[in-house]
């Protein structure tokens, strides 16, 4: 197997991992804080530490620094937990924090939701950490308050307790065989959900498992043009994930480039997600080498300046 092959293979077991684990995790009810740091000023000391222990977004405006893999956010704010029409995930984690036109944009589609499919209301998962940054588990992205995970299981028509937000299972959308979704559970509903979201013009790129895209390619009528925004990507069969442009005048913001304007439906464009070798990857010769994790001198510079800023008051 050629060097490309296994380093293709290994992304995408990798992507695996954390594209559905999040939604798929149990939290807990009572969480242990964690411990203090031995030496917090340790260069070699892992930036996912540090950002992990800031239970509270940094005083001041909403800023964005770097990427959504390499970043951070001042001046986040929290969703609250219940809405008229959303309900938030896995309290425990800590990660309802987002900048201020993502969750904005989130209480708007979980109304769009409500009124376009019927639904109750929507499920929402991880956004951001306080100060974003690198999390402890689940994410290589979500750093910078641009990303949020929606469960793609509808919200129910009641308010979950505590322990149903930590322990209840998003539901699975796709097929055994990954070929397709599963007809008993992906509804005309989902795919109006999924273009209110791909039809805000902040968005600009969603995330979905390959055969969640192929059935919106089937199934979606009328102006086609949202379709352009959902990309196919390694797990993201029990949520979605929306990516928003970097806000206007957010100069230390590092976004992406604009993807294909083109629906993304042709055959050739979704061959390579139903290719055996992503369907049923086999394991490298040899197991790959742990990648160092990413410290605070790694990121961006203002980032430190983030970390160590005065907590907002909450």
């Amino acid at each position: 197997m050629s060097r490309r092959c296994i380093t293709l293979l290994l992304l995408s077991l990798a992507c695996l991992s954390a594209g559905d684990a999040p939604a798929q995790d149990k939290g807990s009810i009572n969480p242990k804080p964690l411990p203090p740091l031995a030496n917090p000023n340790d260069p070699d000391l892992a930036a996912k530490e540090l950002f992990a222990r800031k239970l509270l977004p940094s005083k001041g405006p909403a800023h964005v620094i770097g990427s959504y893999t390499k970043g951070c956010i001042g001046g986040a704010e929290q969703i609250p937990i219940n809405g008229e029409y959303w309900q938030v995930m896995r309290l425990s984690r800590n990660r309802s924090y987002g900048h201020p036109d993502m969750i904005t944009l989130i209480k708007r589609l979980a109304a769009k939701a409500h009124k376009d499919a019927g639904w109750p209301g929507i499920l929402v998962g991880d956004i951001a950490q306080p100060r974003g940054g690198p999390a402890l588990s689940g994410h290589s992205s979500h750093q910078i308050g641009l990303d949020a995970d929606i469960w793609l299981t509808p919200m129910p028509d009641r308010r979950l307790s505590r322990e149903e937000r930590e322990d209840m299972s998003a539901v699975m959308m796709v097929r055994p065989d990954r070929l397709d979704v599963d007809p008993r559970v992906f509804t005309p509903g989902h795919v109006l959900v999924l273009r209110d979201a791909a039809q805000e013009p902040a968005v600009q790129r969603i995330f979905v498992n390959a055969a969640i895209k192929k059935a919106l390619c089937r199934e979606a009528k009328g102006d086609r043009a949202w379709l352009s925004k959902i990309r196919p990507w390694w797990g993201h069969d029990y949520h979605f994930h929306i990516r928003m442009r970097c806000p206007a005048g957010a100069g230390e913001c590092e976004g992406q480039p604009s993807q294909a304007e083109d629906e993304g439906c042709k055959p050739a464009d979704l061959a390579y997600w139903f290719s055996d070798a992503v369907l049923h990857p086999k394991p490298p010769p040899e197991p790959p080498k742990p990648k160092p994790p990413m410290t605070l001198a790694q990121m961006p510079a203002a980032c430190k300046a983030v970390l160590h800023a005065a907590d907002a008051q909450p």
